[in-house]
């Protein structure tokens, strides 16, 4: 089994006929997800950052992406409940980052942010744990 890093998801997923670079390095990150791969959770995080700030994908073809990644038999991932939770909580509008975070502190009762957004989009979504402020 092999690790992979965001740059191998990106050239598999993203075809950037564009990059020249990218286009030389696709097939071997195509070589690289025939066989048994590992993707940490940073990796996922770091992977959703690239989709949506540099090729500026939008949130239905990010979640695509994931699904497709997730569905893979050969692919490993790090904690692939939390990813599949956040996925669901991005579906309903969350920040993936905030769905993520939000995914692997399932076991606390309380998630304190400053995000009033968040706060909002996790009770609209019904998430646990609960979001709120932190109090002096």
């Amino acid at each position: 089994m092999i690790a992979l890093d965001t740059n191998v998801l990106a050239r598999f997923f993203i075809n950037d006929e564009e990059d020249r670079e990218a286009a030389k390095q696709r097939p071997a990150a195509i070589t690289a997800l025939s066989g048994k791969v590992f993707v940490p959770m940073l990796v996922i995080l770091e992977f959703e950052w690239v989709m949506r700030g540099f090729y500026e994908l939008p949130r239905k073809e990010i979640q695509q992406v994931f699904e497709s990644l997730c569905g893979l038999a050969n692919v490993q991932i790090e904690n692939r409940v939390s990813v599949l939770a956040a996925l669901d909580a991005y579906q309903n509008g969350l920040d993936f980052a905030d769905a993520l975070h939000l995914a692997r502190a399932d076991f606390c009762s309380t998630f304190l942010s400053f995000d009033v957004r968040l706060k909002k989009r996790a009770d609209a979504a019904g998430l646990s744990p609960s979001v709120a402020a932190p109090t002096a």
